[in-house]
């Protein structure tokens, strides 16, 4: 008879997959943050083992593990090649599941039916594993292809951009050759004094006045001419 102070053993329930995102956000609110009651992000792991999906792992574990650690049968040799290993494998496949469809017509009660599904479950580990095998290669792959695209576009802003430099260039040497001489624009100017002194200007006011006004037309005078210069030099351009 058993005694009883005999305790029942404890029972560790775990999750095997992650909580869902509610229950992370919701712990984030403005007021968490502003009190540090956010809980912080989780530290890596340094040392010891972990769980992930309900399997142990440990942190000197390769990313691939091979199929000898994982307590899975090799079915090809140590030396292959991933492409016509996974032909063969998809070949048997495709047999094994022509093998399994005439067992289940002719006997489907008798124990070849589960050694067919165990045999199609256990080529599809296999050629699983040969695919996560080339994630390393896929990466490198993904990362060449997107350093070449940004080193296309980078080139082709350079491209661009020199075209433009250039162009301004030009417009600016085209500038400066079409400025005249500072000979010419002195000789203009004169020639606006001399035609305002010979009797552009008429008034009765006083003297005072008309110097103020001779003073303002000259300006003025000048100022249009300078204005006419470059404004023909700009529909030159």
């Amino acid at each position: 008879m058993q005694s009883s102070s005999s305790q029942p053993s404890a029972v560790t329930i775990s999750c095997s997959y992650p909580l869902p995102p509610s229950q992370y956000y919701t712990q984030y609110t403005d007021e968490n943050v502003a009190r540090g009651r956010a809980p912080e992000p989780p530290r890596p792991l340094t040392e010891g083992n972990y769980s992930m999906f309900g399997q142990p792992m440990t942190n000197d574990d390769a990313i691939i593990r091979p199929l000898e650690m994982q307590g899975i049968k090799r079915l090809y040799p140590r030396d292959y090649d991933h492409k016509r290993e996974l032909k063969k494998m998809n070949a048997s496949i495709l047999v094994n599941f022509l093998d399994l469809i005439d067992v289940l017509v002719k006997c489907p009660d008798t124990a070849k039916r589960e050694e067919k599904c165990s045999d199609i479950a256990m080529l599809f580990v296999q050629m699983h594993h040969l695919i996560n095998e080339l994630r390393p290669h896929q990466a490198r792959e993904t990362i060449r292809v997107t350093l070449q695209c940004q080193k296309r576009q980078r080139v082709d802003i350079i491209t661009r951009l020199n075209k433009q430099i250039d162009r301004v260039n030009d417009i600016i040497s085209s500038c400066i050759n079409n400025i005249p001489d500072a000979n010419d624009m002195r000789l203009a100017v004169e020639d606006i004094k001399i035609k305002s002194s010979n009797g552009q200007l008429i008034g009765d006011n006083s003297s005072d006045d008309k110097k103020l006004n001779l003073n303002d037309a000259k300006e003025e005078a000048e100022m249009n001419e300078l204005d006419s210069i470059m404004c023909s030099i700009i529909d030159e351009i």
